[in-house]
């Protein structure tokens, strides 16, 4: 893929935040995930590529845009496949929390895992403890020698991981091997990418969340050299039929970054929509607004931070006039 798709991802992610940011603690989760998906899939609409979504927004009877099956782009060359989150973090933008975020990732056709909408159990560090981590290993085990990589005492070693009464054991395991605990209530895409940023006060990531934003994430600790191990968890017959339906023959798999993304020639961007660890939230200034985003592309590992000024008269398609009419 072109390097210039970047600045157009960059578009995609910071329509959806410009959308689902005048929502921002209004209590209606809803109204600001249906603004975040319009945005998002009107500027799509102007992307040169010809894009299949392989993880969106539901199934083609569950969701009216960014379904999965969908095409998005022009039509024009490249083919590729598009994972979306318009609005990760439904709950944080309601309540006017912090670490929203609008995400895409982007890979060649057939380079991205086409996981169901089901829980997986992760775990994720950055480029320095690389190579440490054992999705089947002890807690203990997993923070010691994560400390070490990073010469640190185990006990300045930052663990993320919702906040989930699933995860008693594991926040147990943590605390007593001494290392510190930052409890998030949602959006477990930015935790994972924060264990790659340099400053952002975290380490390690645990925990069971969605199988779809482990994907996304693991396109962003691809691009940043991190790591990234999972696997799916499903609960019953209907939701290990679907895992099965989606091609995978061993939902039991460990499954790590080159299962989860199989290539490197791949983007991710993410706009903030409230301001969090990595990304400042949108900012509304009359006819203005100001947005930052983070675009990433895996083949150089160019990481890039964009602060970007919107004049919102301008833009009446995809901000202005989709918002007043999602808002009510």
């Amino acid at each position: 893929m072109e390097r210039e798709l970047a600045l157009e991802f960059v578009r995609v992610t910071e329509a959806a935040a410009l959308a689902a940011g005048r929502l921002m603690g209004r209590g209606d989760k809803e109204a600001a995930d249906q603004a975040a998906v319009d945005a998002m899939r009107s500027v799509f609409d102007t992307v040169h590529i010809n894009g299949t979504v392989v993880i969106g927004e539901g199934e083609m009877d569950e969701a009216p845009m960014l379904y999965i099956g969908e095409k998005v782009g022009t039509g024009s060359e490249p083919e590729v496949d598009v994972a979306v989150d318009p609005l990760e973090g439904t709950n944080l933008v309601a309540k006017g929390l912090p670490n929203a975020l609008s995400v895409v990732a982007v890979a060649p056709r057939g380079c991205l895992l086409h996981a169901p909408d089901i829980y997986m159990d992760k775990i994720a560090v950055g480029p320095r403890a690389k190579g440490c981590i054992d999705l089947d290993a002890p807690v203990e085990e997993n923070l010691r020698k994560v400390a070490s990589a990073l010469d640190k005492n185990v006990e300045d070693v930052t663990a993320i991981i919702l906040d989930r009464p699933r995860h008693e054991r594991i926040i147990a395991e943590i605390r007593r091997a001494g290392a510190r605990v930052k409890l998030i209530s949602d959006g477990d895409v930015s935790a994972a990418i924060a264990t790659a940023i340099e400053g952002s006060g975290v380490d390690i990531l645990f925990g069971i969340g969605g199988a779809p934003e482990g994907v996304i994430a693991a396109v962003a600790l691809k691009c940043l050299g991190g790591e990234l191990q999972g696997r799916l968890k499903p609960d019953g017959e209907e939701e290990l039929e679907r895992v099965y339906g989606m091609g995978l023959d061993d939902p039991d798999k460990l499954l790590l970054l080159d299962d989860l993304v199989k290539s490197e020639d791949i983007f991710f961007a993410a706009t903030g929509i409230t301001d969090g660890d990595m990304l400042r939230g949108v900012r509304y200034e009359g006819e203005t607004a100001q947005t930052h985003s983070l675009v990433m592309r895996g083949l150089t590992r160019t990481i890039r931070n964009i602060n970007a000024t919107h004049f919102l008269e301008r833009k009446p398609h995809f901000v202005a006039r989709g918002t007043e009419q999602n808002a009510g």
